[in-house]
């Protein structure tokens, strides 16, 4: 039996980039990107007015002009209509591209217009004042959205505004969901007492659809020769393979056994944690990551977010994740296990995230998480855990 931080260790070690593909901007959303995306003119590409008013010389009124000529309208999106004259200005909208010969714009509440002649009512002007100049934004070449990030809907206005209709993204790895047992039914059944519904597999697809990416599923029965076909099609077909039930003691839990005989290498099989103790690991030499997790839902769950996630993470190139909590409570644990506590998580009034533990009727309890955040992690060196200890958190749920 291994540590969580030897268990993770090896995890990361294999992972691996899958490869990139090019995704039309908008199908990208949730994909991670795989290179810059860069300014192809400055932003903005010209001065722009930021207030409907009019576009004039700023000397003018060290000349004592104050009333102007009104000698056209500036309209966003048309060619820029050059000033006559000192003495002139044109009416200018948002948006609008504002003259090289103008340099400043008054916007109308500080104007009276009659008869085409605008006439000023204040004499609080700056020069280049309601003018967003050229290329304060970003210059040409400059990178907008870096590579390596998620596409959110501000990196889809980024590649909009830009022309980058076709976007590099890293290609997601290709992975199967299994369900392991007898004792499991469909969701439209209805399940004698001592059998359950089959909830591990949907979980894990809700799961990494949240992480923005697909699976297929699968359902193996308690049949050695069933489960060995079948892992070997997948271990031909998937990158990853996520197996939740059958690694256990049991006289039934035939999965660990399997992965082996279809030469899957063992890599680890059990950790000191609570819950997901059994959880076993492996590689395949085609390539193939197989994490096989308990098949209680909750240690399902945990291993899920605690391994599983950072693992790609590391593969799409993104950032680790880290978030740590305080404790809002007095916490005993006996064993000498990494105790993965079920949490609420809120902010208090001085910006501190605090962790209010939600134990449930342990790994069994999957209803339990809808009530619960986050996992922390408390260290297995440790029995007793004092309210505002901090500790690491994994987040299940988005905190507003």
């Amino acid at each position: 039996m291994i540590s969580v931080e030897e268990a993770t260790q090896i995890v990361l070690a294999h992972a691996r980039d899958f490869g990139t593909e090019e995704k039309d901007f908008r199908e990208a959303l949730g994909c991670v990107l795989a290179e810059n995306i860069v300014a192809d003119r400055d932003m903005p590409a010209f001065n722009r007015a930021t207030m409907d008013g009019i576009a004039i010389r700023h000397e003018a009124l060290a000349k004592g002009i104050t009333s102007f000529k009104i000698t056209g309208t500036q309209a966003a999106g048309e060619e820029p209509i050059e000033l006559e004259g000192v003495e002139c200005c044109i009416e200018i909208m948002t948006g609008a591209a504002v003259p090289d010969t103008a340099d400043t714009v008054v916007r109308y509440e500080d104007l009276e217009i009659n008869e085409e002649v605008a006439r000023l009512l204040t004499e609080s002007i700056r020069k280049g004042q309601n003018i967003h100049r050229k290329g304060t934004d970003k210059k040409e070449g400059a990178v907008i959205v870096e590579a390596n990030t998620l596409v959110t809907a501000a990196t889809v206005s980024a590649a909009a505004i830009t022309g980058k209709k076709l976007l590099k993204v890293r290609k997601p790895p290709r992975i199967v969901a299994i369900t392991n047992g007898d004792e499991l039914q469909d969701v439209s059944d209805t399940p004698p007492a001592y059998k359950i519904r089959r909830s591990n597999s949907y979980t894990i697809e809700a799961a990494l659809r949240e992480q923005g990416l697909d699976t297929e599923l699968l359902h193996l029965p308690d049949d050695k020769q069933i489960i060995e076909r079948k892992l070997s099609k997948c271990l031909e077909q998937y990158d990853a393979i996520i197996i939740s039930g059958g690694v256990s003691m049991g006289k039934f839990d035939l999965v660990a056994k399997t992965l082996e005989k279809v030469q899957v290498q063992k890599l680890f099989h059990k950790v000191r944690q609570k819950p997901g103790k059994p959880f076993w690991f492996g590689t395949h030499e085609g390539g193939t990551v197989v994490f096989a997790f308990p098949g209680n839902p909750v240690s399902t769950f945990m291993c899920f977010h605690r391994y599983f996630v950072p693992w790609y993470r590391m593969c799409a190139g993104l950032p680790e994740q880290k978030l740590y909590a305080m404790l809002d409570g007095d916490v005993s644990f006996g064993p000498a296990l990494q105790y993965f506590l079920q949490v609420r998580l809120s902010v208090n009034e001085q910006a501190q995230l605090v962790a209010t533990p939600a134990e449930g009727n342990g790994s069994g309890d999957l209803a339990n998480l809808v009530e619960a955040d986050a996992f922390l992690e408390l260290p297995a060196d440790l029995n007793n855990f004092k309210k505002g200890d901090v500790f690491r958190a994994w987040p299940f749920k988005t905190i507003y």
